[in-house]
């Protein structure tokens, strides 16, 4: 059955080449081709021990992310800090940036650039090649931006009797911290659920980093994985539900525009239901 709102896997993307800011052995996927999104574009990137991400500059573009594996040093401008997995970070355009793998595996981010949805749109520039040398004496925090860890990060208090019934919710970026978009993410446990809602005012694209589950958007009923995007437009009725008996669903995404769970428009549209849940 042809999906109204497709998933789309991380292995669908061909690798790209942005310049010679980035470490040859990087694995930069960019995802152009979630139909109909007008308001920000999804990247998968994995470097190796010892790569980098080079410095850069997104002129255009505003971009938050996250770091789902591996360690290293982040930087944006004068200024560097440990960054491990669970930091999250938001970096104004503009802002020259790198990040450096000083671990010994792969390092994985998953991130979103603001207000584009094509590569050109970026105004990517590559200026010097990162270095390991520019991780050395690094600090703890980055000023510019926002810099923040996910065990920092409070879970949210939401209301189960509007369709909340996730484990753990929390939001690393938001207007809290000075963010004009919301970077979430939520931890669903066997059997837990988010129930049946939209967000008028706002877009979402979320990610799923591990687990299984069944995802219903507008007239879709798709089962879900670990490695998978999944583009909501504002306005469609949307839900997950963890499907299995013994592991969490985990993903994270972005309320692209909406600073708070209030901005997005979040309309309560009612359980999942049984039929809900048939794929037939």
């Amino acid at each position: 059955m042809d999906l109204r709102y497709p998933l789309i896997d991380v292995d669908s993307a061909e690798p790209i080449d942005v310049g010679n800011g980035v470490t040859a052995g990087n694995d930069l996927r960019l995802f152009t081709d979630i139909p109909e999104i007008k308001s920000a574009l999804a990247y998968y990137l994995t470097i190796p021990p010892g790569g980098s991400r080079g410095r850069q500059i997104n002129r255009n573009a505003d971009e938050a992310l996250i770091l789902l594996q591996g360690g290293g040093v982040a930087g944006v401008g004068s200024e560097t800090a440990a960054m491990n997995a669970g930091h999250c970070q938001f970096i104004p355009k503009g802002q020259e940036h790198f990040f450096v793998n000083t671990g010994d595996s792969d390092a994985v981010l998953v991130g979103y650039y603001l207000g584009v949805t094509e590569a050109d749109a970026i105004g990517l520039e590559n200026t010097t090649p990162a270095t390991p040398a520019d991780a050395a004496g690094a600090g703890t925090a980055i000023a510019e931006g926002i810099f923040v860890h996910l065990d920092d990060v409070a879970q949210e208090n939401m209301n189960k009797g509007e369709g909340w019934n996730i484990t753990d919710f929390r939001l690393p970026l938001s207007a809290k911290n000075g963010c004009t978009s919301t970077l979430f993410r939520a931890r669903f446990f066997p059997g837990a659920v988010h129930a049946k809602h939209e967000h008028e005012n706002c877009e979402e694209i979320y990610f799923v980093i591990s687990g299984h589950g069944l995802a219903g958007a507008g007239p879709d009923r798709v089962e879900v994985h670990g490695g998978q995007f999944h583009y909501i437009p504002s306005g469609v009725e949307h839900w997950l539900h963890n499907l299995s008996d013994t592991d969490p669903i985990e993903v994270v995404g972005i309320y692209v525009g909406a600073g708070s769970v209030a901005e997005t428009g979040y309309v309560f549209k009612g359980n999942v239901t049984e039929d809900d849940l048939q794929t037939d």
